[in-house]
């Protein structure tokens, strides 16, 4: 038999083996994707972290919308950020201070925080070989590689004492932006020939002017730098529930080492239902400025995201990107932030046209999918419905966009993996699978 047969055979015989009916879940119980039958998530676990409040239940355990709100160690997103715009200053490094501690920092305390940071930044000349030798285009996958390798430079990799996963989340907070833009100029060189920069970080910047200029040297605004502090913190933290922090959670409670958890979580963000989702809208919106002639005509607009629902434009998946969530349901507050951030982006980089338009898309869309699903459930557009605007509008590719949530949300994992190891009572998370098929008698080879 050709080996090349084989591998058709082989998965020809998966359609069979991996077959298993619907109505199975509901007649055993079983929550597919963790998923209550009214689309809530199923309670796991208890956390002081992060809170994502999408609805409410009533006395009867009704579900009712609510405007959504997402805390940070009780503190509403929206009271962090909306200081930050007005004071115009920097803030990722205080949010990371309050997500790994619990409380918030003093001025002080921020203060040596921001150089202990600074002072992590720089990688081993052994991890920029490593990366020069990689040369990807995945800058995720050599993200996941160059966190593994890190463990070999570890003096005390397999230690999960309270300092020593302190000391390696501080580590990996402030190597996170160095490794991805260094990944992302030498893919820069080896596959479009331009010249390779390999700039070290400097004193006395943020970690998002930081990241601007290993990658950009001096080729940003001060508004750029203050969007991207913002779009850090607005992605540093999403609750235990969201695939990658629950993924680093489950690896977590088994002790392994912190490296190997934390590649992980970046493999499952790395996914197009999770944090590739925003590469999905911004190139769905290329296509829209594109198909539609009047970026003003509600009619015209409203007739084509039908077509897109109806599998009949654009990739024929009948999904109109960015709009809905698994929790939020009136509104997504970090995609209300970034809209305002977006707006006031626009106005500085001359697009305001372009925002408006994607204003009206949300709008429409929201309305559009409504009406096909014929559901009375409000629906609103999430997180990465303007951050991949936001991105493109800062000058930044579409290569690390993914990559730039990881680098926010290497934050909230690592907050999240030394509570999983630091509360008492801890058990490893193994939930259960029923198993539907019957059992069989075996046959020795000579029979078959």
């Amino acid at each position: 038999m050709k080996k090349e047969y084989l591998i058709y055979k082989l998965s020809d015989e998966v359609k069979n083996s991996c077959k298993i009916e619907n109505e199975l879940f509901s007649k055993y119980g079983v929550k597919r994707g963790l998923r209550n039958e009214d689309g809530s998530g199923v309670l796991v676990g208890l956390t002081n972290i992060g809170n994502v409040v999408g609805y409410e239940r009533d006395e009867n355990g009704k579900l009712t919308p609510t405007q959504g709100k997402l805390f940070y160690r009780g503190y509403e997103l929206d009271d962090i950020v909306t200081p930050l715009l007005k004071e115009e200053r920097f803030g990722f490094e205080e949010v990371a201070f309050l997500l790994l501690s619990g409380k918030l920092p003093d001025k002080e305390e921020l203060e040596a925080f921001r150089e202990l940071l600074n002072d992590n930044m720089p990688l081993d000349h052994r991890t920029i070989v490593h990366i020069i030798d990689l040369e990807g285009s995945d800058i995720m996958n050599i993200l996941a590689r160059c966190v593994l390798e890190m463990y070999t430079f570890d003096p005390n990799p397999d230690d999960i004492s309270r300092d020593n996963l302190m000391r390696q989340s501080i580590e990996l907070i402030a190597r996170f932006p160095t490794i991805i833009a260094y990944a992302y100029n030498i893919y820069r060189h080896s596959v479009h020939g331009r010249s390779l920069h390999i700039r070290h970080p400097r004193e006395n910047l943020s970690i998002a002017e930081n990241f601007l200029y290993m990658l950009k040297h001096d080729e940003y605004t001060p508004l750029d730098a203050r969007m991207l502090d913002l779009l850090l913190i607005i992605q540093a933290e999403h609750g235990g529930g969201n695939n990658s922090t629950f993924t680093v959670r489950v690896t977590s409670s088994s002790r392994t080492d912190t490296y190997s958890s934390i590649a992980a979580g970046i493999g499952s963000l790395k996914g197009p239902l999770h944090g590739g989702a925003n590469i999905k809208v911004i190139n769905m919106f290329h296509h829209l400025k594109e198909q539609i002639s009047n970026w003003k005509d509600i009619d015209e607009i409203d007739t084509y995201l039908k077509r897109m629902l109806n599998k009949e434009a654009y990739d024929k998946s009948g999904l109109i990107y960015g709009i809905g969530h698994a929790v939020y349901t009136m509104s997504d507050p970090r995609a209300v932030e970034l809209k305002r951030l977006a707006g006031e982006l626009a106005k500085e980089k001359g697009r305001e046209e372009e925002y408006e338009f994607l204003k009206l898309i949300e709008q429409e869309g929201i309305k559009c999918v409504s009406n096909h699903r014929r559901t009375k459930k409000p629906i609103c557009a999430n997180l990465d419905f303007y951050s991949g605007f936001i991105y493109e509008m800062i000058g930044l590719p579409q290569e690390i966009y993914t990559p730039i949530f990881a680098m926010a949300r290497i934050v909230g994992w690592t907050a999240h993996r030394i509570e999983e190891l630091n509360f008492e009572g801890r058990r490893i998370i193994r939930p259960a699978y029923k198993n539907i098929l019957e059992n069989k008698k075996y046959t020795p080879l000579s029979e078959r």
